[in-house]
């Protein structure tokens, strides 16, 4: 009887969420393309669900400090977290969290899936991935490649690149991506791993070459564009943004949450928005994405392992 009564209050509860905000943590300053993505869902939840959803930036720490924050909060549904590679990526890098990854979340959706894209600048004799293994090997070492900071998505992609073709290339770490493509661009660098959105105005005027992007296959926005893994069999290095909730939020919530997210990327204006900046959408289930991030968990954990990658 218990429980019967405890269910029921369960699913009353849930039916009648949300009653008041939602507030969604991105764990990044203000502007970035995680951000974007926060209020393209937030603004749709709320035009469905009547309740506002405040972004919440708390950058620092690789977004440690934002994580640690939504792990150790009232798990009522009110507070959500946005969450991408990095969440994946930290468990690896940093000796110590303030939070266990797996056990103090509750999985709500992988909302999309952001390829990177290899660039080199156009003086560099190579104009196909297999053309920059082939230079790289003729002269291990020298090559040397670009990233926005150690550990993060794109320096690891690279790493991965680098195990799986079999060549030396030396890392050039910068403080953020716009300081590396610059360098890039002004030849001071050879090849860099970033976001289709800052790399794709440069090869647009020509002043960056497009080698190929890291998903397993071809761009829908860039069918030209080949992917790594037409070459490097095998190689995937995509980036994720995702959401989920502090553990013990009730399931039923986390259900509802996920259903109208997979609805609201579904939506033509959403998914124009989100294959204009070069992602793909997805929309998974929690049970998808708790899957799919422990697989995350163990890639990265070993790329970050055999590259010897360590926190700036």
């Amino acid at each position: 009887m218990a429980a019967i009564v405890l269910a029921s209050g369960v699913l009353a509860h849930a039916a009648e969420y949300p009653q008041r905000p939602i507030r969604l943590i991105v764990p990044f300053a203000a502007g970035g393309g995680l951000e974007i993505t926060a209020r393209t869902i937030g603004q749709k939840l709320t035009e469905k669900r009547g309740q506002s959803v405040v972004i919440d930036n708390r950058p620092g720490a690789a977004t440690i400090v934002g994580s640690d924050i939504a792990s150790k909060s009232n798990p009522d549904g009110y507070t959500l977290l946005m969450m991408t590679t990095s969440f994946a990526i930290n468990p690896s890098l940093y000796g110590k969290l303030p939070y266990d990854p797996l056990r103090d979340f509750a999985p709500i959706s992988q909302i999309v899936s952001v390829p990177n894209i290899l660039v080199v600048n156009p003086s560099i004799p190579a104009h196909s991935v297999r053309e920059l293994i082939v230079l790289a090997k003729a002269k291990p070492g020298q090559l040397n490649y670009a990233s926005a900071g150690a550990g993060t998505s794109p320096h690891l992609a690279a790493e991965l690149f680098k195990s799986m073709a079999g060549i030396d290339m030396t890392h050039i770490p910068y403080k953020g991506v716009p300081p590396a493509v610059t360098d890039v661009i002004a030849g001071r660098v050879t090849m860099l791993v970033t976001t289709t959105i800052s790399a794709g105005p440069h090869v647009k005027s020509g002043r960056l070459r497009a080698l190929a992007v890291t998903s397993a296959k071809r761009l829908s926005a860039m069918p030209d564009v080949p992917a790594i893994a037409e070459t490097v069999p095998g190689y995937e290095a995509d980036a994720f943004q995702a959401m989920a909730a502090p553990a013990g939020v009730p399931k039923e919530i986390i259900r509802q949450l996920a259903d109208d997210i997979a609805a609201i990327i579904k939506l033509p204006d959403v998914r124009e928005r989100i294959t204009a900046d070069g992602a793909e959408p997805i929309g998974s289930t929690p049970e998808a994405f708790a899957v799919f991030l422990k697989k995350e968990m163990l890639k990265w954990g070993k790329v970050v392992k055999e590259s010897g990658a360590r926190p700036d």
